[in-house]
């Protein structure tokens, strides 16, 4: 059963039929790995632990700088320095301290992923490599775990939700992105920059279709790419369809 102060906190959810009481004991009972605590995983890891998803995952292996401000704003000026993990973990604790904060100091690999992702229900990633986006969606497959991945440009950005062993003709990642592309053609907001608030954008998103997966809400993202345009102030939404393929689930039993 829900405290008083619990059922005051979450009113709002509670409030909402698609979600209720029982809605909000799910997201209490939820594990959720977040991996990238920057632009993305900022507002992400804020909207999950405000809603009550009760046990979040925080893997982040880099210190805030002073350059990350301008748009991961999780973290403030006395942040400088620190660990991202560490600091991440303070600031939920001061919006929600009913939420259980697990650290995971460390940069993802093929190595470490399976055990990382393991004990969690979902996975969300915001991160800018694309080796630990193949080693997530490795582990992710293999796990059966759910996928919400986002990336973002300049001024646009991208969001799904992989899960390809849900179902016939659901992509994995790598369905999207076979192969890496090389390193001129890649997209990095060190080098070219990113307006601050795109990030805020779709990583708010992000945690929408985090909630939508562990409440069964709606019309998952799963099969589809959702598309945004800062710039032109527009969204589109494309189908995206596995690869018979696709070295990375092609051959996987699907439900």
């Amino acid at each position: 059963m829900l405290s008083d102060a619990a059922r005051e906190r979450y009113l709002r959810h509670i409030l909402l039929k698609e979600v209720g009481g029982q809605g909000q004991q799910k997201l209490l009972a939820a594990h959720v790995l977040v991996i990238g605590a920057g632009g993305i995983g900022a507002p992400l890891l804020q909207y999950l632990a405000a809603a009550g998803v009760g046990t979040i995952g925080v893997a982040d292996d880099d210190v805030v700088a002073l350059s990350n401000l301008q748009r991961q704003v999780l973290y403030s000026t006395d942040d400088v320095g620190a660990q991202k993990a560490e600091r991440a973990h303070a600031a939920i604790a001061r919006l929600n301290p009913d939420i259980k904060v697990i650290e995971h100091r460390t940069k993802i690999t093929d190595a470490n992923a399976g055990e990382l992702i393991a004990s969690y229900d979902l996975v969300v990633e915001g991160i800018d490599n694309f080796a630990g986006r193949y080693a997530i969606n490795r582990a992710a497959i293999a796990l059966r775990k759910p996928l919400v991945s986002a990336a973002v440009g300049r001024f646009d950005a991208q969001l799904s939700v992989f899960k390809p062993f849900a179902g016939a003709g659901l992509p994995c990642y790598r369905c999207l992105v076979p192969e890496a592309p090389p390193r001129d053609a890649q997209v990095n907001c060190a080098e070219e920059g990113v307006l601050g608030a795109v990030t805020g954008v779709i990583g708010t998103l992000a945690a929408i279709e985090t909630l939508k997966e562990i409440l069964k809400l709606g019309e998952s993202l799963a099969g589809r790419l959702l598309l945004y345009d800062g710039l032109a102030a527009q969204f589109r939404t494309i189908a995206l369809p596995a690869d018979p393929q696709c070295p990375d689930c092609s051959a996987i039993a699907r439900d």
